[in-house]
């Protein structure tokens, strides 16, 4: 019953639910809506109905049309008159195969053989002399006859064009080759006023206007002209050695490229040859001939060499050139969007980078003299080609910046050089080729008439036209800074994508050119050095701009007439320059006395203090290409010619070089750098760090010079040596690093020698500290490594027990000295006996006697590695445990007595070893290196090749320069090369076994990054002191007594008076006598740890003999560990002398009686 009443629903309405405003809203909005997708989906319907309904009656009534037409042209009249073509031929066929192919998107088979008949009736139809035969008559008739042809004739353009990019030459198919021959062959002559038959004279201009007409449509802005011919191009084969094609169809292939070329061409002549009777507009035409011709990869490798002459005419390059210049972001917009569409080659080389390689290809031309040295083509305007090609080189590195940024990361090594990459995957090789093939596209850019002939310009007005001038729109004459820009971007792309050779091309050509360093350095000089005299001065100094086209004058000046070199392999020729002002000393030196330098703020550039950030963009570009350029010059220049000659600058042009070259660096290092500022930084740094290295050699800038830029706002040494040592491992990338790491590791010459060398001695005390955090036992009174060792086989001995240490050699080490008994010697080890080890250990392993080392042919004799240590036993491995005992001497402070030579300290330390500094090591085959590099007969004469006879254990070997060196003689084109080669032998790879050995040994002590803070003559000092002498006044300054001893003491007063009147060599015995080492502390006996002290050894006399004037007879001795010298007390002079001496020449250690 419950469950019946529960179902009941009331007449009256009790039993509804009622609903809210809102849900009710909710539903009715829902209702409209779906009555609206209704209405709108019956519209839709209708709308796909009809238009369905209109393709398939079009479709049919095409077919229909087309059959008919079919068999019309089957059986066409015998007198074919020009209505007839019109109306009965063309007009079903236009519409028919126009409709037709649209839908399908390409060339029916079965359909060829009908368009070729069409086409062969319209060819015939035009030649025709009878006006009523030729359909090219009615362009002369009356308005609705004119208005039918030329909507005819456009549509036959269409056509045409159409098969034309439909024309696929690889698939072999000969009938659509054969249609696409005879289709461009009817729309040249339908283009061709001249090859109209039926044209009068009466007639002729009506007929000109519906050409030029036509024409016009085909240059214009929405024109498929170009885009269709590009498809074409684009199928053609770039040729190559195995590419084999029929004869028959390469000749119709030639035919068809051709007339594509001639008509793609025809737009541009109309307008130059002034048949048209109004102006053309040439701007959209050039516009799409540049995006969709000039942007064709490989183009002037695909097309006939015989065609290019009419793409290199002025005519045609000059528009696209004025074109891109004055709408470039137009133009690199719809690059974008061609490089989107094309995507076959565009994964290695964008359209932009295409453009560059066709136009420099295209306005170079080869054949100017038998030579082929090359030349550009007549009446180029060379303001335009090089502002052009520098806007698509920028544009082009940016898309490399964007999708090659491995590329970017191949850093330039110092002789100019690119890293080379490993190729492991097919794709990688293919990449590579590409970048081959696209570096011969570039080829004419980095040759030295390309270069000399835009300088020649700068002087004849800037360019070269013969029929034109410049529009008021491009601004005037080429400058000095369109060069530069056009060089900076050429090098960049090649150290990008050259592969092996990077930008060394372009460097060995700019270096080389007469005058064009003087020429860059003007302008840096007119900028850095705003108020003082210039030597050399450019046409001008610009002011930055947005790009180059806006260059303004500013200043004149003078040009400067520079050194003139013929090429890299010809001999440096001209007069020494002459500079009044005043230079520093050029004597050789061993290293620069930095003490107590004073400030001399003209070495601190004022303009170049903000770094990069500071410079104008045209200057920022000057210093790039004047840095790369000068470095790669460098390389090569001798020191005759730098110093007498002073080529190519002056000493004084050095100088002012230098400084704003170190302020710069200095300042951009300090400073963050952004990614755009690192190619000028590179390029500085590496002409800033070879200028320092021939300083160091040879001085020829101040010491302050160096240290300018960093006297006001240098660190502290312990906080820049923390800051370093916390980011060691950002080294490799100093841009990225802390300001202060860049600088300590980029230019730590803008530190004194003093401080530079405390900061090293706070590495290595941050070292130890950091072992001693670990663990590691290092330090006096911790468990040591025990030695024991004879004093006549120190080196066999030592080797043997040390050799497998590892890194225990950081560890304290002590020594026992066994006597010729084989019993220890008397005294323990707290330092001093190691520090005699050490130094007893380098004396007779470098000595030339022991064969491991060899002295240089100069007064200096100074170590390098022997050849013939390779041949001894254990040779290798007894050079790498020296380069640990020289590591060890430096961390422990303890100064060795042996110097080594410049070229095998720059190689330690990873620098550029000159050519002349072979004359150090052998003056003799520099000498004669010399003769033949300068020798003005026939290098034939002298019988050399490649090869280098060494000497060993009395046999000759003969070692080949280069592969196959023995059967290539020196000529005078390669005698340079050979020169180099030979430098390079000597300096580089005679040593470099034993380089590594010895680099490995020290490496494993002294971290590599704390050695870079020195030159070599500077690791020199740090290794093995000062001069040969001490300073007794410094020494008796800072010397302590004990035992009785005060500086007023008679004995002592006698003590320095002795010292005094010694030989420096004997001075040095002294030191060695009392703190195992014969060089005084690096930085003067204050630094001495521990001091050093007299103490005093009381000796009782009888008192006759003193009355009988008896002096002591004990000798004086010594306590090494703690660098006291025990005197007894003498009252003579001459005894305490003769005790002394014979103290301190007996070697007897602590068995001195």
């Amino acid at each position: 019953m419950d469950d019946r009443r529960r179902n009941q629903v009331s007449l009256r309405g009790a039993s509804a639910k009622e609903i809210s405003r809102d849900a009710l809203l909710q539903k009715v909005a829902q209702e409209r809506e779906l009555r609206e997708y209704t209405r709108r989906a019956t519209a839709v319907s209708i709308f796909i109905q009809r238009v369905w309904r209109g393709y398939i009656a079009v479709k049919k009534t095409a077919e229909q049309l087309h059959r008919e037409w079919s068999a019309l042209v089957d059986h066409p009249p015998i007198v074919i008159t020009k209505t007839w073509i019109s109306c009965s031929l063309l007009r079903p066929f236009l519409f028919s195969t126009t409709q037709l192919l649209i839908r399908r998107n390409k060339v029916p088979t079965s359909d060829i053989d009908c368009m070729n008949k069409c086409f062969r009736i319209l060819l015939a139809s035009i030649t025709s002399s009878d006006a009523e035969n030729n359909f090219c008559s009615l362009a002369t008739g009356g308005p609705e006859e004119r208005r039918i042809w030329m909507h005819q004739a456009r549509k036959l353009l269409s056509l045409g064009l159409f098969i034309l990019a439909e024309c696929n030459i690889s698939s072999g198919n000969q009938k659509i080759i054969s249609l696409t021959s005879l289709a461009m062959r009817f729309l040249i002559t339908l283009t061709d006023i001249k090859g109209w038959k039926c044209t009068t004279t009466n007639d002729f201009d009506d007929a000109n206007i519906q050409v030029c007409n036509l024409i016009q449509l085909m240059g214009s802005k929405h024109s498929i002209l170009y885009s269709y011919i590009r498809r074409f191009i684009c199928r053609l084969d770039v040729p190559s050695s195995n590419h084999v094609i029929n004869v028959v169809q390469a000749d119709e292939i030639f035919v068809i490229t051709a007339t594509a070329i001639t008509f793609a061409l025809r737009p541009f002549h109309i307008d130059s040859a002034g048949q048209c009777p109004k102006s053309l507009n040439l701007q959209n035409t050039a516009d799409l001939f540049l995006l969709y011709i000039l942007t064709i990869p490989w183009l002037t490798k695909r097309l006939p060499a015989v065609l290019l002459p009419a793409l290199k005419h002025e005519s045609i390059l000059s528009p696209c050139l004025r074109s891109l210049v004055i709408d470039k972001d137009k133009i690199f917009r719809e690059m974008t969007e061609i490089e989107k569409a094309d995507t076959s080659e565009a994964e290695v080389i964008s359209p932009c980078g295409f453009a560059i390689g066709n136009i420099i290809c295209l306005v170079v031309c080869a054949d100017k003299n038998p030579m082929n040295l090359g030349g550009f083509t007549c009446g180029l305007n060379y303001a335009l080609y090089v502002r052009g090609v520098t806007l698509l080189s920028q544009d082009f590195l940016r898309w490399l910046d964007k999708y090659k940024p491995s590329s970017t990361g191949n850093q330039l090594s110092i002789s100019g050089r690119e890293t080379s990459i490993a190729i492991n995957t097919k794709e990688d090789e293919t990449t590579y080729q590409l970048n081959l093939m696209y570096m011969d596209l570039l080829k004419p850019v980095y040759q030295q008439w390309h270069h000399v002939t835009l300088l020649s310009t700068l002087e004849s007005g800037g360019y070269i036209q013969e029929n034109a001038s410049l529009t008021a729109e491009i601004p005037g004459n080429l400058q000095l800074l369109d060069i530069v820009y056009f060089y900076c971007s050429m090098l960049k792309i090649l150290a990008m994508l050259n592969p092996g050779a990077g930008s060394l091309p372009i460097l060995n050509m700019l270096s080389f050119t007469s005058g064009f360093l003087g020429s860059l350095w003007g302008t840096i000089e007119g900028f850095a050095f705003p108020d003082e005299g210039h030597y050399h001065r450019s046409n001008n100094i610009l002011k930055s701009e947005s790009e180059p086209s806006s260059i303004k004058k500013t200043k004149e000046s003078s040009k400067a007439e520079g050194p003139r070199w013929a090429n890299m392999l010809n001999k440096i020729t001209g007069k020494p320059q002459t500079e009044s002002g005043i230079l520093c000393s050029t004597s050789s030196g061993t290293s620069h006395d930095q003490a107590g330098v004073s400030y001399n703020e003209n070495w601190d550039v004022k303009p170049l203090r903000r770094g990069p950030h500071g410079i104008p963009k045209d200057i920022s570009s000057f210093l790039h290409l004047f840095c790369a350029s000068y470095s790669h010059l460098l390389l090569v220049l001798e020191d005759a010619e730098f110093y007498e000659k002073q080529m190519p600058f002056t000493l004084a042009q050095q100088q002012r070089i230098t400084a704003a070259l170190n302020t710069l660096v200095y300042n951009g290092l300090s400073r963050s750098c952004s990614q755009d500022d690192r190619p000028l930084m590179d390029s500085a740094i590496k002409c800033l760090h070879l200028l320092y290295e021939r300083d160091s050699r040879r001085p020829f800038c101040s010491p302050e010079l160096w240290l300018a830029p960093a006297t006001k706002s240098r660190m502290p040494i312990a906080a820049a040596a923390r800051t370093h040592e916390k980011s060691r491992n950002k080294l490799d990338d100093v841009f990225n690093a802390p300001g202060a790491v860049s600088v300590i590791t980029v230019t730590p010459h803008v530190f004194p020698f003093e401080e530079r060398v405390q900061m090293f001695r706070e590495f290595i005390n941050t070292d130890k500290a950091s072992r001693l955090m670990v663990g590691e036992v290092v330090g006096p009174g911790a468990p040591s490594l025990e030695i024991e060792v004879r004093r006549s086989h120190i080196v066999e001995d030592g080797f043997k027990q040390l050799r497998s240490i590892g890194s225990r050699f950081k560890s304290s080490i002590r020594v026992s000295f066994l006597n010729d008994c084989g019993l220890p010697e008397a005294g323990l080890d707290y330092g001093g006996l190691f520090k005699e080890f050490l130094t007893d250990m380098a004396k007779a392993a470098f000595s030339p006697e022991y064969g491991l080392f060899c002295q240089t042919a100069t007064s200096e004799r100074l170590l390098i590695p022997s050849t013939a240590a390779r041949s001894q036993e254990n040779g290798i491995e007894l050079i790498e445990f020296l380069g640990k005992i020289v590591g060890k001497a430096l961390y422990e402070g303890i100064l060795l007595d042996y110097s080594f030579s410049h070229v095998f300290v720059q190689k330690l330390l990873g620098r550029y070893s000159f050519l002349d500094e072979l004359s150090a090591l052998d003056p003799e085959l520099y000498k004669n290196l010399m003769y033949v590099k300068h020798f003005e007969g026939d290098v034939r004469d002298l019988s050399l090749d490649f090869t280098v006879t060494e000497e060993m254990f009395g046999k000759r070997i003969i070692v080949e320069l280069r592969p196959g060196g023995k059967d290539v003689s020196v000529t005078n084109e390669n005698k340079l090369q050979y020169v180099h080669a030979m430098a390079d032998y000597k300096l580089n790879r005679q040593i470099l076994p034993m380089l590594n050995a010895f680099y490995r040994g020290l490496s494993d002590i002294i971290s590599p990054s704390w050695l870079r803070l020195f030159n070599a003559s500077e690791f020199n000092q740090l290794l093995s002191g000062g001069k040969h002498d001490i300073d007794v006044d410094d020494l008796k300054k800072n010397t302590r007594y004990s035992g009785g001893y005060t500086e007023g003491s008679r004995t002592i007063k006698l003590f320095w008076e002795v010292l005094t009147g010694f030989e420096p060599q004997q001075r040095c015995m002294l030191l060695k006598f009392v703190t195992s080492c014969s060089r005084a502390p690096l930085l003067g006996f204050k630094h001495l740890q521990p001091a050093f002290t007299i103490h005093k050894v009381s000796c009782d006399m009888p008192l006759w003999a003193t009355i009988g004037g008896h002096d002591v007879d004990r000798l004086p001795s010594a306590s090494t560990c703690y660098n006291t010298l025990k005197l007894p007390t003498y009252k003579r002079s001459s005894n305490l002398k003769a005790k002394l001496l014979y103290a301190i020449s007996s070697n007897a250690g602590f068995e001195l009686s």
